[in-house]
C-alpha cells in the first residue's frame, strides 16, 4: 500500500483580497516525482514555499512524514530538500566550500563532510569542479551544483521549484536524468515546471494548478 509522504489540507494563502492559493489538497505517494504544473502565477512556488517552511499559510495544514510542518518547522526541514526557482550561490567561495558551509549549517560532523560532498559532487558530475570557484561555473552547472545542495543532509523529500528554468536543452537533459537517478536512490521529489511536456516523461504523477486551485492531481497515464 502507499504511503503519503506529504499531505495538505485546506491550505489557502491570502494577501489581502489576493488569493494565492485556494483550499488545496495535496497527497504525494512516496517515491514518486510529482510534477506540479501551471502558468506563471499560479500558486506552484507559494505552495512549494509553504511545504519548505518558508511561508506561512493563511489556513490550513501540512505534514511531511507524519511531521506537522506549522507546528515543527525544525524537524521538518531535516527531511526536505528544497531548491528555489532563483537559486542563490556565493561567488568567491569554491564548490567544496560552498557545499562545507550547508554542511556545517546542518550540523553534519566535520569528519563526515568530506566524503559525503566528494559523494554528492560526484554524483552531480562536477568532482572535477570541487577546487573552482563557484562563479566560474556555467549556470547549468551551478543548477547541479545547488541540487547537490539541497541533498548534503540527505533528506527523503526534495522540493524544486522550477529546476530547470533558463538552462539550455542539453542541461535540461542533465538535470532530467540526474532527477531519475535521484528516484532510484529512494527519493520523493516535487518538481514545478509551467511547460507540460518537460515533466511528462520524467514524473509518475501530475497536478494541475490554475489561479491557486488545484484542478486535477494523480498518476501521470490516468491524467
Amino acid at each position: 500500500m502507499a504511503v503519503n509522504i506529504v499531505e495538505t489540507e485546506g491550505l489557502s494563502k491570502r494577501y489581502g483580497s489576493l488569493v494565492a492559493l485556494n483550499d488545496l489538497n495535496l497527497s504525494i505517494e512516496e517515491g514518486s516525482i510529482y510534477g506540479f504544473i501551471g502558468p506563471n502565477g499560479a500558486g506552484k512556488t507559494t505552495t512549494l514555499k509553504i511545504l519548505a517552511t518558508l511561508l506561512s499559510p493563511s489556513t490550513g495544514s501540512v505534514n511531511i512524514c507524519g511531521v506537522n510542518v506549522l507546528k515543527s518547522p525544525e524537524e521538518a526541514r531535516e527531511l526536505i530538500g528544497y531548491m528555489p526557482d532563483f537559486f542563490g550561490v556565493y561567488d568567491d567561495m569554491k564548490v567544496w566550500e560552498y557545499m562545507d558551509f550547508f554542511g556545517a549549517a546542518f550540523r553534519i560532523a566535520k569528519a563526515r563532510r568530506a566524503s559525503i560532498i566528494d559523494d554528492l559532487l560526484s554524483l552531480v558530475d562536477l568532482g572535477d569542479k570541487k577546487d573552482s570557484y563557484v562563479e566560474s561555473l556555467s549556470r547549468g552547472m551551478k543548477q547541479r551544483l545547488c541540487l547537490a545542495r539541497a541533498l548534503i543532509h540527505d533528506p527523503k523529500l526534495l522540493i524544486l521549484d522550477e529546476p530547470a528554468s533558463g538552462l539550455d536543452p542539453r542541461a535540461r537533459v542533465e538535470i532530467r536524468e540526474l532527477l531519475k537517478e535521484l528516484k532510484r536512490m529512494g527519493k520523493t521529489i516535487i518538481v514545478s515546471s509551467h511547460i507540460l511536456p518537460e515533466l511528462s516523461e520524467l514524473c509518475t504523477h501530475i497536478g494541475i494548478i490554475e489561479r491557486g486551485t488545484l484542478l486535477v492531481s494523480g498518476e501521470v497515464e490516468k491524467i
